[in-house]
């Protein structure tokens, strides 16, 4: 049952995001806002998180709990959301995005550690819950693109928030199991990051998962701009999601196999490849074959971000070192990452992914350096 609760959480999390990442820039483009624009909203909603979501983390740990405070975020995310029909300008949204955004990732490492916390103290596997995430991404994502064409782009606000109220929903079903309170006298920030090789971590993860700058924003918009219609454009997004459910059904193992310091490594190779070849082509049949290698950019790097923490931090620990990952790597990497991109394709357009193909390698390299580090002991919060 513990099982079902947690993958209903993040079928309606992942829900979400097969409106937001692909469509959402559609969304804002209709409503006015440029390349330039969208770079700037973007960025800006990665930064908000990153002082934000450790401060929260924190207090999860301090009380012992996480299902309280993902069900008070979730539930401001969605009222904020309510906002975006009457935000008239540029600054409006941009407020009301910064919000929105800030609050629905609050509570996102929160579940994270929940669901690391309940397979440890129930015996399944993190990827087999994940991959449910996955699986609703694709039918959202496939079905979003179907409804939107020859129709008005506010389809998409709409069934955003539709999947926005269901997450809510989803929350308040969550499990709530009790973690032993921290008894260091530092804060569990310190004693998360105080470790030379968490950072080195945080820098591998970081440049690999910020390499999806340029995708995330604009591919969407690149391939309406090259004659691909809504339709395919799903079928695309949906394609590098199903590799992604692959992977995490055997991703124990793998896990065996390979160790969370080496999948990312390879999630920083193959985004050296994917983010190559999308500068260079929009020729549909190259377009789905690297779409596959989504599986390593994004599945491989976080299945080996998940398994690094849950290894290298004591569960005392757990919801600040899950949020220190998500503020590093989708506030201050991704963040950075969304306004250069932003700079980048309204200059040069699609030649705009050899920069995240940089971070790829970049990324590749820091995992390789972190794989050669001496294992140390968990980091504890007594």
């Amino acid at each position: 049952m513990t099982q079902f609760r947690l993958a209903a959480y993040y079928a309606a999390a992942f829900g979400a995001n097969g409106v937001f990442l692909p469509f959402w820039p559609v969304w804002l483009t209709s409503r006015g806002l440029s390349a330039v624009d969208i770079g700037i909203i973007f960025a800006c909603t990665s930064a908000a998180r990153v002082l934000t979501v450790p401060l929260v983390a924190q207090i999860a740990d301090r009380r012992g709990d996480r299902k309280p405070l993902i069900v008070t975020f979730a539930t401001l995310s969605a009222l904020l959301y309510l906002l975006y029909p009457v935000s008239t300008n540029f600054f409006i949204l941009l407020t009301v995005s910064i919000l929105a955004s800030t609050t629905w990732f609050a509570g996102q490492p929160l579940g994270e550690s929940l669901t690391v916390i309940a397979a440890k103290r129930d015996g399944f596997e993190y990827g087999r819950v994940r991959l449910w995430g996955s699986i609703t991404f694709i039918i959202v994502a496939i079905s979003a693109g179907r409804l939107l064409e020859g129709r008005d782009a506010e389809v998409i606000y709409l069934i955003g928030l539709l999947a926005v109220i269901l997450m809510v929903a989803a929350t308040l079903t969550l499990p709530n199991p009790q973690v032993e309170v921290s008894t260091s006298s530092a804060f569990p920030l310190f004693e998360v990051v105080r470790r030379p090789s968490f950072l080195l971590f945080l820098a591998a993860a970081g440049c690999v998962q910020s390499s999806h700058g340029v995708y995330y924003a604009f591919s969407t918009l690149h391939w309406r701009s090259v004659g691909l219609d809504d339709t395919v454009i799903g079928l695309l997004w949906a394609e590098g999601v199903i590799a992604e459910i692959v992977l995490f059904a055997f991703a124990a193992t793998v896990l065996r196999r390979v160790g969370p310091e080496r999948l990312i490594m390879l999630g920083g190779l193959a985004g050296l490849i994917r983010w190559t070849v999308l500068a260079n082509t929009d020729w549909l049949p190259m377009l789905i074959a690297v779409q596959v290698l989504h599986a390593f950019t994004f599945g491989a790097a976080h299945l080996g971000a998940i398994h690094f923490i849950a290894r290298a931090i004591s569960p005392q620990l757990s919801a600040t070192a899950q949020s220190v990952y998500a503020a590093a790597v989708t506030g201050v990497a991704s963040g950075g990452s969304m306004f250069v991109s932003g700079l980048l394709y309204a200059s040069v357009g699609g030649h705009a992914y050899y920069a995240m193909a940089a971070l790829g390698a970049t990324g590749a390299i820091c995992a390789a350096a972190l794989s050669r580090t001496k294992t140390e002991s968990a980091i504890s919060g007594r």
